[in-house]
């Protein structure tokens, strides 16, 4: 298993919580001989967001899993410092610390739960009182009123899943969120809103980001910097301005802007006779 290294401790109340920096040094999973992620380097100011990019199967999402505990690391350091105190990558304090956000909405909620228990179930797992206070602010901080605490997530749009699982990471008071292409399952009218919202929330709460997407466009909208993957390795690192400005430097990256694009209509040439 890959060395975890640490911050010294520092006697700093746990709610002033601010953003964590991250630095990530020759990442590796590997699944039955099978390298899904090979030796990724990366670094993130505290309240910085950060993108990672690539095609599917390109391994960015595993890298999130690795660095919250849901997939076990086979070599790599991952270092975290900030004001306060910063718990020990893959520890429980650290899992409280981080917190993901899922692709998919409409898997990510159990079908059979209120909002109201979906949001107290982190809070009694982590054996953190003020339910009811912190249920309230977190439908609140989403714009989900409290009309919507004891609904089902099927009576809920899209769109209003997924501000419910944004509420849910947020519950715990986390310094790092981890997105997991957040809005690639909702309609196109409701992304923008989506994002609008994630990035009032971590100018407020002072959170850091990182998040993974196929979606040049999304990551941008976010991301001042962002890092591009290829078959689990880095290709390469540059700023958003950088791409907007196609100031790229491998062919990979020129291939993902050419296919966010989109389709181009070919011009219909009209024969003269």
């Amino acid at each position: 298993m890959g060395e975890v290294l640490m911050s010294a401790p520092a006697a700093v109340a746990r709610e002033a919580h601010a953003g964590i920096s991250l630095q990530v040094r020759d990442l590796r999973v590997v699944y039955d001989g099978f390298a899904a992620v090979d030796g990724v380097s990366f670094e993130m100011a505290p309240g910085e967001s950060f993108g990672i990019v690539g095609e599917s199967g390109s391994g960015k999402s595993t890298v999130l899993r690795a660095l919250c505990g849901l997939t076990p690391r086979t070599g790599g350091q991952v270092q975290a410092t900030g004001g306060g105190a910063v718990p020990a990558p893959g520890s429980r304090d650290w899992r409280r610390q981080v917190q993901m956000v899922f692709q998919d909405p409409y898997g990510s909620l159990h079908p059979r739960q209120t909002v109201d228990r979906i949001l107290a179930e982190p809070l009694a797992i982590h054996r953190i009182g003020g339910a009811e206070q912190r249920i309230q602010r977190a439908l609140d901080d989403v714009g989900l009123g409290d009309g919507f605490r004891f609904r089902y997530p099927h009576q809920l749009s899209g769109g209003q899943r997924q501000r419910v699982a944004i509420a849910r990471a947020l519950i715990l008071q986390p310094r790092l969120l981890l997105l997991d292409e957040p809005t690639s399952a909702l309609d196109a009218s409701v992304q923008a809103e989506v994002l609008n919202l994630l990035e009032a929330l971590r100018t407020r709460h002072g959170l850091s980001f990182l998040m993974v997407s196929h979606d040049l466009a999304v990551v941008t909208h976010l991301c001042p910097r962002l890092m591009v993957m290829q078959r689990g390795r880095v290709v390469e690192t540059l700023l958003s301005a950088d791409l907007a400005a196609h100031r790229v430097q491998t062919d990979y990256t020129r291939a993902l802007m050419q296919a966010a694009s989109g389709f181009q209509r070919p011009v219909r040439r009209t024969s003269s006779v």
